[in-house]
């Protein structure tokens, strides 16, 4: 069953998953899928296990599900595409990679968008930088119920933006804005999911574009870079100088649009050029 907050834009034959962040929701994909369909893709903008409610409902998941999830809408997909890519932002990005590294005969790109595998950037306080201590905290069933809040800027330079996405965070509108913080135990899943994704990165074949923001508020640019190292498929990078974390709404995203399409099409033009023709 496709949760509510998914978004499903008909194309033709060549598909893209996007998948948002931790506390996210697919609204933070919307514009990305629009430039997509709008040159042509069949784009699914899919909603995470447990996301899009309140504490609660993240809290009764964990990355296991959160990639199951993944799983799931990519098969999908691939129901109604001849080729499938895959883009993700943030944590996103780091269950983009899994995908393509768990299914390398399926997946045919991979947009990697502000991927964060540690919370480094210039905004984080560095009590939330050691949230590699988490996990052993959780085993613990200590602080089942604190959450890191988060502070602007919010992963957004455009400011008009930035107001509007802390309104409805501090309303608590969490389909259309994501929550407020990052739950302890939240985080302590993506550092495991983390560790089991640099472990694999050497198993992504596919091309990756790898876009991120130089003044990343979020994730610092050695995120970016790990995946410039780790991974074997070809890559191509895209440095945004005008936005924060979240690169798919920020000032930049037209940018980001045109090169993921361009990216996408060069992909498909060559798988259909290196098969042989009909007799």
């Amino acid at each position: 069953m496709i949760p509510p907050t998914d978004f499903i834009l008909d194309g033709d034959r060549r598909g893209v998953l996007l998948v948002h962040g931790l506390t996210g929701t697919p609204m933070e994909m919307r514009l990305l899928a629009k430039g997509l369909n709008h040159a042509g893709y069949t784009v699914h903008a899919m909603q995470l296990a447990g996301h899009c409610g309140d504490i609660d409902d993240l809290l009764a998941t964990g990355w296991h599900d959160w990639y199951a999830s993944v799983e799931a809408a990519a098969e999908r997909l691939l129901g109604r595409v001849d080729h499938l890519f895959v883009g993700g932002l943030s944590m996103g990005a780091l269950l983009s990679l899994k995908l393509a590294a768990d299914h390398p005969r399926q997946v045919a790109g991979v947009g990697v968008y502000g991927a964060t595998f540690r919370f480094d950037g210039w905004s984080i306080p560095w009590t939330a930088r050691l949230s590699f201590l988490l996990p052993w905290l959780k085993a613990l069933g200590v602080g089942r119920g604190r959450v890191f809040e988060e502070k602007p800027p919010y992963g957004l330079r455009d400011e008009r933006l930035r107001s509007q996405i802390a309104a409805a965070m501090r309303a608590g509108d969490s389909a259309t804005a994501g929550l407020l913080g990052n739950p302890w135990y939240a985080l302590a899943d993506m550092h495991a999911l983390s560790a089991r994704v640099r472990r694999q990165l050497p198993q992504v074949l596919a091309p990756c574009l790898v876009a991120h923001a130089r003044h990343d508020d979020v994730a610092s640019p050695r995120n970016a870079e790990l995946v410039l190292r780790g991974v074997a498929g070809p890559t191509e990078t895209l440095w945004l100088d005008d936005s924060y974390h979240m690169i798919t709404i920020d000032k930049q995203r037209r940018m980001l649009i045109e090169r993921s399409v361009g990216f996408f099409d060069r992909i498909v033009a060559g798988r259909c050029a290196s098969q042989p023709m009909a007799a």
